[in-house]
C-alpha cells in the first residue's frame, strides 16, 4: 500500500489523482440529475472556448465533458505506464518537475487521438440524445436532403449517421443546395434549429484561425480583419 501511494502522489500522476475523483465525482451527479451532462456546452462554436478547442481536436458529436472526461482518463493511463515503466527507476530529484511537464505533455499528445477515436465510435449513441442535447451535434457534418425553401429552412443529415435529421436556418445568401456538404457551427434554441457553413469554409476558416493564433503568439500583436464564419 505505500508503494501505491508513494505513486499516486508522485508527480505528474498525482495531477490524475487529483482530477479523476472530480471526474468520477461528476459523473455521478449526472446519474443522480444533480449536474448537467452538456455543462461545456456553448450555443456556437465562434470563439476560443473549450467547446471549439474540443471539436477542433476532433471531439464533435459527443457532449465536452464526456470527451473531456474519457481524454483525461486516457492521459492519466498514459502517464502511470510512464511512472512505472520509467520515472520511478530514476534517480530523477529536482529534475521529477520539468521532466514531469514533459511527460503530461507526452501523454495528452498520445492519448487524443486514442480519445477521439474511441468519441467516434460512441457518437451515434448520443445522436440518440440530440433532441435534449443539441449542441453535442456542433462541429458534425452534414448532408442536405433538399433545397431550402424562401425562408431559408432545410433538413439535413449526419453524414456519419444518416438517420439523425437536423433542420437548418440559413442566412439569406448563404442558402444550403442539396447534396451539398455542410459543418454545423450554431444552435439556436428559439428555433430549435442549426446554422452552418460550407464543409470548405469551415476548414479554410479552421485553418486562418491557427495561422493567426501562431503568428499572433510570435509577435504578440493583434490582428484585425474578417472574423471566421464560425
Amino acid at each position: 500500500m505505500e508503494a501505491v501511494r508513494q505513486i499516486a502522489l508522485s508527480f505528474p500522476v498525482v495531477v490524475f489523482t487529483a482530477l479523476l475523483p472530480l471526474v468520477l465525482l461528476y459523473w455521478l451527479l449526472v446519474l443522480l440529475r444533480l449536474a448537467p451532462l452538456a455543462l461545456f456546452a456553448r450555443d456556437s462554436l465562434k470563439g476560443d472556448h473549450l467547446a471549439s478547442t474540443m471539436v477542433a481536436l476532433g471531439f464533435a458529436g459527443v457532449p465536452v465533458s464526456f470527451a473531456l472526461s474519457v481524454l483525461l482518463a486516457l492521459a492519466g493511463a498514459v502517464t502511470l505506464a510512464i511512472e512505472l515503466l520509467v520515472l520511478r527507476w530514476l534517480p530523477l530529484g529536482l529534475f521529477r518537475i520539468p521532466v514531469g511537464v514533459a511527460v503530461l505533455w507526452v501523454a495528452f499528445v498520445l492519448a487524443s487521438p486514442l480519445a477521439a477515436s474511441l468519441c467516434h465510435a460512441l457518437q451515434r449513441r448520443f445522436h440518440r440524445l440530440a433532441q435534449s442535447q443539441p449542441r453535442c451535434l456542433l462541429g458534425e457534418a452534414v448532408q442536405v436532403r433538399a433545397a431550402s425553401d424562401a425562408q431559408g429552412w432545410a433538413t439535413a443529415t449526419l453524414v456519419d449517421d444518416p438517420e439523425c435529421e437536423v433542420r437548418l436556418h440559413a442566412k439569406p445568401g448563404d442558402l444550403p443546395h442539396p447534396g451539398e456538404r455542410r459543418v454545423l457551427v450554431k444552435f439556436v434554441a428559439k428555433e430549435g434549429a442549426y446554422r452552418s457553413v460550407a464543409e470548405s469554409r469551415y476548414c479554410e476558416a479552421r485553418v486562418h484561425l491557427s495561422r493567426l493564433r501562431l503568428a499572433h503568439g510570435r509577435g504578440g500583436a493583434s490582428h484585425g480583419g474578417a472574423e471566421a464564419p464560425l
